[in-house]
C-alpha cells in the first residue's frame, strides 16, 4: 500500500500530478493539483546538469530529484514526456536513460507513469502537434494565470506533460502506461532479460 489514506484523496476527486522532460543538461518538471475537474498550478522548476561532466552522476542527480519531488509532493500520477527521435544516435540514447531514470524514481515510489510524445503534449495543449516551445509556454501560462515564463523552457515542457495528462484521463489510447514494475515487465516481455 503506497499511503494509507490515499482512498480519502480520491473520494475527494483530488490529486497531483508530476509532469517530467527529462534530459541530461536540464530536467524540467512541473506539478498540478486537480481538485474535481480544475486543474490549479502547484510548482514548476527545473534540475540544472551542465555543470557535470559525468553522464552516470547526472543520471543519480535525476533519480534522487525525482524521489525527493515524489516525497515533497506525493503525486498521484507521474506523466514523462517521451524521447524525440533524432538523428543523433548518443543524444538519444542519454534522453532515454534520463527518461529510465526518472520512470524507475517513480516505480520506485510506486507511483503510476505514463509516457506521452511530444506531439501529443502539444496537441493537447496548444491543439497543433508542430508548436513551438514558446507557443506551449504561452498557452500554459494564460490556461494557468502564471505570471512569468521562465528562462529556460524545459519547466514549461514538464507542466504540459502533467497537464497533457490531466486532458487525456479517461482516454483509452494515452501512451504507455506503467502502475508499477510488474507491469512493466509484463508490457515489455521482450526488453527484459529472464
Amino acid at each position: 500500500m503506497r499511503y494509507p489514506f490515499a482512498w480519502v484523496i480520491n473520494m475527494s476527486k483530488e490529486k497531483i500530478i508530476l509532469g517530467i522532460d527529462p534530459g541530461t543538461t536540464i530536467m524540467g518538471f512541473g506539478l498540478i493539483k486537480i481538485v474535481g475537474k480544475k486543474m490549479e498550478f502547484v510548482q514548476l522548476n527545473e534540475l540544472m546538469l551542465k555543470k557535470y561532466d559525468d553522464h552516470y552522476l547526472k543520471l543519480k542527480l535525476i533519480f534522487e530529484r525525482t524521489v525527493e519531488l515524489i516525497d515533497t509532493y506525493h503525486p498521484d500520477e507521474i506523466a514523462i514526456e517521451a524521447p524525440f527521435y533524432g538523428k543523433n544516435v548518443q543524444s538519444m540514447l542519454k534522453l532515454g536513460r534520463a527518461q529510465g531514470v526518472a520512470m524507475a524514481a517513480g516505480l520506485s515510489r510506486e507511483v503510476p507513469i505514463t509516457e506521452y510524445a511530444p506531439k501529443k503534449i502539444k496537441m493537447a495543449i496548444t491543439g497543433n502537434g508542430n508548436a513551438s516551445k514558446e507557443q506551449v509556454a504561452k498557452m500554459l501560462q494564460s490556461m494557468l494565470g502564471l505570471r512569468e515564463l521562465p528562462k529556460n523552457l524545459d519547466s514549461m515542457d514538464g507542466l504540459a506533460a502533467a497537464v497533457c495528462h490531466f486532458y487525456n484521463e479517461g482516454r483509452v489510447e494515452v501512451g504507455k502506461s506503467y502502475s508499477g514494475w510488474s507491469a512493466f515487465v509484463k508490457q515489455n516481455e521482450g526488453r527484459v532479460k529472464k
